[in-house]
Order: structure tokens, then C-alpha cells, then sequence
């Protein structure tokens, strides 16, 4: 099991990577919860609906380690992002339910998106 939960981890965030919203729908659970430093939100549209805002932003994400135990994943990954953002690192704790991706909670610094007045849902 645990290596099915990394796998389908790392998918998600590939999928992310290749900006291919329908991939990444197909890892989520109908009723996913999605925890983050600037934003929370319920749902399957909801979370692909950021993710799509949050795509034009992405160049780049580098995924660095990965573990899991029983239902869960964590994921240490670098994202670049256009100037002013840059670089910078995050994790995402994966909790999966029925083989799909129920709730993600990312932690990164969400300094530099709240200066830029980016993404700020909170």
C-alpha cells in the first residue's frame, strides 16, 4: 500500500509539473480537503480550480524526498515560480482515502505571495 500512495503522490505533483489538470482530478478524492498557509478549501472543484489559477505561476517543481506510512505520503519538493517568487522549497503531507488523494496540507513560507498580494484566500 505504501508504495501505491508514494506512486500516486508523485503523480499528482508530476501531473502538476506537465500543467495536466485532468491527471491531477484523477488522483483526488470527490470531498478532498485542502490545507495550506494562505488558502483552505473542501472539494474536488475547488482544489482544481486553484490549481489552475496557480499553474501559469508554475516553471518548475523538483521533487527532493518521499515516505509514507499507512494512508499517508509526505513529499519534499522545490517549486520555481516567475520573479518575484523564485524559488522556493514545500511539503505536502498526502492523505488518501479509497487509493485517493483525500486531503493535502502543504507547508511552505507564504511571505512572499502575501507581499505580492498572490494567492491570498485566508
Amino acid at each position: 500500500m505504501t508504495s501505491e500512495i508514494l506512486n500516486a503522490a508523485e503523480n499528482y505533483y508530476k501531473a502538476m509539473h506537465n500543467k495536466d489538470l485532468a491527471s491531477m482530478a484523477s488522483h483526488l478524492h470527490p470531498h478532498v480537503q485542502f490545507v495550506g498557509p494562505l488558502a483552505d478549501m473542501s472539494g474536488k472543484d475547488a482544489v482544481l480550480a486553484a490549481a489552475k489559477n496557480f499553474l501559469p505561476f508554475l516553471n518548475s517543481l523538483t521533487i527532493r524526498a518521499k515516505f509514507a506510512s499507512g494512508n499517508r505520503a509526505m513529499l519534499a519538493y522545490d517549486m520555481e515560480c516567475p520573479e518575484p517568487i523564485g524559488s522556493f522549497r514545500s511539503a505536502t503531507l498526502f492523505t488518501f482515502e479509497d487509493g485517493l488523494i483525500s486531503r493535502l496540507e502543504l507547508f511552505y513560507d507564504g511571505r512572499p505571495f502575501e507581499q505580492k498580494g498572490i494567492f491570498t484566500q485566508k
